[in-house]
């Protein structure tokens, strides 16, 4: 069968394709969990966000695919839901799945599209087993984990176990299935791996326990080498580690640290995400030996820096220092410390806009980041389904938007009980601009080339909606804010 896999174009603010353009692991996942007869191709349409639909065209076209699956998140359910049509105008009898946080979490809303199946959860065996089902005629009833229609119904089967990945039911991904090229960071290509899966901590904002509970499995050091290797050999100089807590189990981390260095991967550029607990606390060992293995960036889940707002987003333990297993006050500051000592660079991640939130609070959570994050990664707090903090937020009547095209994170789709949304998102655009700037300067030193190519890209992005008259403060800020928003609703027109 020809298998064609698609990634939805729609980016996060903090990821303008102009800088970033990361490839989406789970479909080369997909493509290498299949039978060895099938003909699959990966696209990540994020490589060609501006041409969506030549671009889908021409490849179901020339693909001529009997099954189109979308990987998708809640933001980009309006642009699934286009590309789902504009495929089946091309190609009325091809089977359409959908998966990915979205269709998992919100299957109900996919029953309306003109999808035929819903792989929930970890995707692999499902599909793997969607497809002989398919081939040998169509049972599916016994496939855990899938949802399907029949007739004017749909069906939803049990659930599939959680994978625990020590045993080689998971194969690795397949590159070679990728038709589009052009994957990202700063210049350099970039490519995504994964250690791990999973969390045992339970915050409210977050989909992964909802996807999978609380648990956490590993991949073979092995393994992990071996993938590493591979998307070196595919041109990747950077390799961004997308587990859900690496740090979760901090001695297989330095582990893994000892065994890049040893394999002689190091020469490598290394982005991972990090709890500030873990950092704090086992800096003094973890930080130096993290440089040596060639980690560059640190995104660090600082979330907020006031208790208040760390109880409501549950993520008090996680961003607390230990000493000798005592709390011993906010890791943040300790933690950002040990990265800095050892010349490595912040990815800030913070949410502000939440319900208890004053003015005074988000500007408290600014000016943190303003001192301390080498690049801002700050965030609103967005009802996405099932999460637990969805909920409250219904309860206290905070939503105020529901437009989930604008469920991207950077705009503000939730009032505070005292500040609106459009003022947390505005005193949040208005600071974070600057500190975005500020970063230039270190980028410039490792991708001259790219940087002086693309400052003008880069600032124009960075600043848009601003003009000269911004710049000069001959008009109000907010003027630039409203043409900043209005260039955003354009910007996600992409089919």
């Amino acid at each position: 069968m020809n298998v064609l896999l698609l990634s939805m174009p729609d980016y996060f603010e903090h990821m303008p394709p102009i800088a970033v353009r990361m490839p989406n692991g789970a479909l080369t996942s997909l493509a290498g969990n299949l039978d060895s007869h099938h003909r699959v191709a990966v696209a990540d349409l994020i490589l060609s966000h501006r041409q969506v639909k030549d671009t889908v065209t021409r490849l179901v076209r020339e693909f001529d695919p009997d099954v189109v699956g979308l990987s998708v998140m809640t933001f980009q359910r309006r642009t699934a839901g286009r590309i789902i049509s504009l495929v089946r105008s091309l190609k009325p009898r091809v089977k359409v799945v959908v998966g990915g946080y979205d269709p998992s979490l919100a299957g109900e809303a996919y029953e309306g599209m003109d999808v035929d199946f819903i792989v929930r959860g970890e995707g692999e065996v499902t599909f793997r087993e969607l497809l002989r089902a398919l081939e040998q005629g169509g049972d599916f009833d016994r496939i855990c984990g899938l949802s399907y229609r029949t007739g004017d119904r749909w069906l939803h089967n049990s659930n599939r176990p959680i994978h625990r990945l020590e045993d080689d039911e998971i194969r690795p991904p397949n590159r070679s299935a990728r038709v589009l090229q052009g994957y990202t960071l700063l210049g350099r290509q970039v490519d995504v791996i994964e250690t791990s899966r999973g969390c045992t901590y339970d915050c409210s904002f977050c989909s992964i326990i909802e996807m999978r509970g609380r648990n956490f499995h590993t991949y073979t050091f092995e393994r992990v080498l071996a993938d590493i290797a591979d998307a070196r050999d595919h041109g990747a100089r950077t390799i961004f580690l997308v587990d859900d807590n690496i740090t979760l189990n901090v001695h297989r981390f330095e582990a893994l640290c000892h065994a890049i260095i040893e394999a002689g991967l190091n020469k490598l550029d290394y982005f991972v995400q990090a709890m500030t607990s873990a950092i704090a606390t086992h800096g003094a060992t973890l930080a130096p030996l993290m440089r040596r293995a060639g980690f560059r960036y640190v995104f660090l889940g600082i979330e907020n820096i006031l208790e208040s707002d760390l109880q409501f987003l549950r993520a008090e333990a996680k961003n607390t220092q230990r000493d000798h297993g005592r709390p011993a006050g906010n890791a943040s500051v300790k933690a950002i410390d040990w990265l800095h000592r050892n010349k490595m660079y912040v990815v800030g991640g913070l949410i502000v806009g939440n319900p208890d939130d004053t003015r005074e609070s988000i500007e408290a959570n600014l000016a943190f980041a303003r001192r301390y994050v080498d690049w801002p990664y700050i965030q609103h707090p967005t009802p996405y389904p099932r999460t637990p903090m969805t909920e409250g937020f219904r309860q206290r009547g905070l939503i105020t938007n529901d437009r989930l095209e604008e469920y991207d994170g950077t705009t503000a789709v939730v009032r505070t009980e005292h500040v609106s949304a459009e003022e947390v998102e505005y005193v949040r655009w208005k600071a974070e601009r600057w500190m975005k700037a500020r970063h230039m300067p270190a980028a410039l030193l490792h991708d001259p080339w790219f940087v002086v190519r693309h400052a003008r890209q880069l600032l124009t992005h960075t600043f848009r909606g601003c003009t000269m008259r911004t710049l000069l403060g001959l008009e109000d800020e907010r003027s630039s804010f409203v043409r900043y928003k209005a260039i955003r609703r354009r910007e996600r027109e992409y089919v």
